[in-house]
């Protein structure tokens, strides 16, 4: 069996240095060099302690959402205070399993259990690092 690439043309975009949403700013450097996400795309709630960012994968049958989110989460919550809440979703109509990756990026268990596992950690962490690059 040969493996092709689900999407052999991507479109890369420019690094930006900093995501500003709500006079809160993502000092995470979050490299985005594919497009899944936007200014729009991230709501912060100072008060509340909240964060929402909604993503949108590169295809609707995109085998790293979950990555992706975990990556968001991991770069998160080393850049806010531990009271912020981080809700991690998909852009709605972006995924076909939408519900899915949504239930597994938020609950905390499977999270947790996720980061255990020692080959996705190293991904999850080759993710990061590689964006920091």
């Amino acid at each position: 069996m040969t493996l092709g690439l689900i999407n052999a043309n991507p479109v890369v975009r420019e690094k930006k240095e900093r995501i500003s949403r709500s006079d809160v700013h993502l000092h995470c450097d979050l490299h985005d060099a594919l497009s899944v996400l936007s200014e729009e795309s991230i709501t912060v709630d100072e008060k509340l302690g909240r964060i929402l960012i909604t993503f949108t994968p590169t295809i609707q049958h995109c085998s790293m959402a979950t990555v992706i989110g975990l990556c968001l989460r991991v770069k998160l919550k080393d850049c806010f205070p531990p009271h912020f809440k981080v809700d991690i979703k998909v852009a709605p109509g972006s995924h076909a399993d939408e519900e899915a990756v949504n239930k597994q990026l938020n609950d905390k268990e499977r999270v947790v259990a996720a980061m255990e596992n020692p080959n996705l950690r190293q991904l999850v962490d080759e993710c990061l690092h590689s964006s920091e690059l």
